[in-house]
């Protein structure tokens, strides 16, 4: 065996959170796709702060791509759990231990990760018109809609930077 191969249950448990997290997300996406429906009125009480359908048609774009993300993301990582199961099937006593490519196995995950960061992205995107039919577009001056979108774009872009430099620390290390 060459000098790359790894042999430990650390990447199956983070393969699980990252499986995990993604299908908490891909639930956010539905629930956002079922509380829009088009000719929604916002609780702004002017109708020029009503969002339009080009806002709504947005939405259930931005809402499919980052299902197929969260989608990519965890089927890549299924698929890498299941190598590792099927290469450690030999040994039943070490469920969470099997020899495997190191590169291929971090080259996946990175993939699982940005499949995953993409996906944060554009839901966030969905979270944005979601808010604009709520509470009025933006372009109106609604101040809960801004202040709501501003505090989404600054939680969230702070926790994917997070993520992100996590991610490549761990990808380079």
């Amino acid at each position: 065996m060459s000098s790359s191969v790894s042999t430990t249950s650390v990447h199956v448990t983070a393969l699980d959170g990252l499986v995990n997290v993604n299908s908490l997300f891909t639930i956010a996406v539905f629930v956002g796709l079922s509380l829009t429906t088009p000719g929604q009125k916002s609780l702004e009480d002017r109708t020029a702060c009503d969002a339009g359908i080009d806002i709504v048609k947005k939405l259930l774009v931005f809402e499919v791509v980052s299902f197929s993300f969260f989608l990519f993301s965890s089927l890549v990582a299924q698929g890498l759990k299941l190598a590792i199961n099927l290469l450690n099937s030999k040994d039943v006593d070490e469920a969470f231990r099997a020899h495997i490519n190191l590169k291929v196995l971090r080259l996946g995950m990175m993939a699982s990760a940005i499949g995953s960061v993409m996906g944060c992205l554009f839901l966030m995107l969905s979270i944005v018109n979601v808010i604009q039919i709520r509470l009025g577009v933006l372009s109106c001056g609604s101040k809960s809609a801004i202040h709501a979108v501003s505090t989404l774009l600054v939680l969230v872009t702070s926790a994917l930077v997070v993520y992100i430099s996590t991610a490549i620390y761990a990808f380079l290390h």
